[in-house]
């Protein structure tokens, strides 16, 4: 298997703050990663630079093959399906939901006046299809409950077919319902052997879809583990991680944890 994805010493400093600290990490073809940490650890600047939209202060970042600094970032990121809080709010609020899916063909958020293939629109249509959302295509994006803005942005983040598909914290502001319907939808992707790499960025550990193979956990900017996820996800690792004595249980591929009484 070749690396999707390689860091070697990343880091990111703003001003006089590190957020991110001589990162080492490697993602390999067909693996599926959960990153976890507390609020301020650093997983969304992980996950900009991931998708090529920050370039690190030092080290080196190999995406896909290609080294930031070193290529076209605008022929790179096509490749990269993203899903995020920031790219969300780039969407116009009067776009249809289909529109919002099949703009990904060209990487913009809003339909002007370019032209799509009707295999584009097919494509897009199949991918809402698939998260529930194929009765929806004419609707107003901004006119959705949270839990369906979510499964939109995952559709629009596959439309192109991409080699590595990014997630941030993509159950945030869900209620239960909405968060178990999520994490079962991510566990089939997961589970399919056509699927890309994926990297699920939380802080929730009962948001990690069953068929996850890896985990990263991350703390004030640095790694604290990396690995399989059955040998990052433990107790000492994960106490380690938050910063509080936590008991975790698993129970058919699902994680839980409580502060330890």
């Amino acid at each position: 298997m070749s690396d999707v994805l390689e860091m070697a010493a990343v880091s990111v400093v703003r001003g006089s703050k590190t957020l991110l600290d001589k990162v080492n990490w490697q993602v390999k073809e067909g693996e599926r990663w959960v990153v976890l940490g507390p609020n301020g650890a650093g997983k969304t600047t992980l996950l900009q630079v991931a998708a090529a939209r920050l370039h690190p202060t030092s080290g080196v970042a190999g995406i896909l093959e290609e080294v930031l600094g070193a290529v076209d970032v605008f022929e790179l990121r096509p490749r990269i399906g993203l899903s995020s809080a920031s790219l969300a709010q780039q969407i116009p609020e009067h776009e249809t939901v289909l529109n919002v899916v099949v703009t990904a063909a060209y990487g913009v958020t809003g339909r002007w006046r370019e032209g799509y293939e009707k295999s584009d629109e097919r494509r897009a249509f199949a991918l809402l299809n698939d998260w529930g959302m194929g009765t929806f295509l004419n609707r107003p994006f901004a006119s959705l409950s949270e839990g369906e803005r979510k499964r939109v942005q995952i559709a629009r983040a596959l439309m192109t077919d991409p080699e590595l598909l990014l997630l941030d914290e993509p159950g945030a502001g869900l209620d239960l319902a909405g968060r178990e319907d999520l994490v079962q939808r991510l566990s089939t992707l997961a589970l399919d052997d056509e699927s890309p790499a994926i990297v699920l960025v939380t802080h929730h550990l009962e948001e990690v879809p069953p068929g996850f193979t890896h985990a990263l956990l991350l703390r004030d900017a640095e790694v604290v583990a990396a690995g399989p996820i059955t040998a990052v996800l433990t107790e000492e690792k994960l106490s380690q991680a938050f910063g509080l004595p936590l008991e975790v249980s698993s129970v058919a591929g699902r994680y839980s944890a409580t502060a330890r009484r």
